[in-house]
């Protein structure tokens, strides 16, 4: 159980660190994925706050369930950047920007959520033979939807924002100490 609990946290980071460099390569840059990878501590809390409810542990089920959800939150995350990111393009200032894309991308994020959600209600409650052995993944994924899809439609602008600021500020000094070398 120690051996295969060990496989599923390098899985788990190796999941994270592949998102963040393809995130990387998209965006192209380093700091715009931070954004959206804040949105996967969300999920982790209502991961736990649903399997703490229902009584159930974290085992290798709970586990594949996280490693999926990591995913689904980074969609929801990307929708909303990706968007801000096209309309700041188009001219838009960056606060209205970020708010039509919030307002925007609320139903898809709403639908795709949901439709995970009540795909997985079956496997959740545990209906039919042997199910209870693959309920903890589906409960696991069905509680970080739930957090995660909420948190992160207010907390991945905020960090969009304050990523935005930082890199203007880095850019701000590195071209201060290019300035200064010349």
């Amino acid at each position: 159980m120690e051996e295969s609990f060990g496989y599923m946290a390098e899985s788990l980071i190796l999941a994270v660190l592949f998102v963040y460099f393809i995130l990387a390569a998209q965006f192209e840059s380093f700091l715009e994925p931070l954004a959206i990878m804040f949105s996967l501590p969300l999920s982790i809390v209502g991961m736990a706050g649903l399997l703490f409810l229902t009584g159930d542990t974290i085992n290798i089920m709970s586990l594949i369930g996280l490693i999926m959800l990591m995913g689904l939150v980074t969609k929801n995350a990307i929708l909303l950047v990706d968007y801000a990111k096209v309309l700041r393009a188009r001219g838009m200032e960056r606060r209205e920007a970020v708010i039509t894309a919030g307002r925007t991308r609320l139903r898809p994020i709403v639908m795709t959520t949901l439709a995970m959600i009540f795909g997985m209600l079956p496997l959740a409650f545990a209906i039919g033979a042997g199910a209870e052995i693959r309920a903890p993944m589906a409960r696991a994924v069905v509680g970080g939807l739930l957090t995660s899809t909420l948190l992160t439609l207010l907390v991945v602008p905020v960090m969009y924002t304050f990523m935005d600021d930082l890199g203007t500020w880095l850019m701000k000094k590195f071209a201060k100490g290019r300035m200064i070398e010349s």
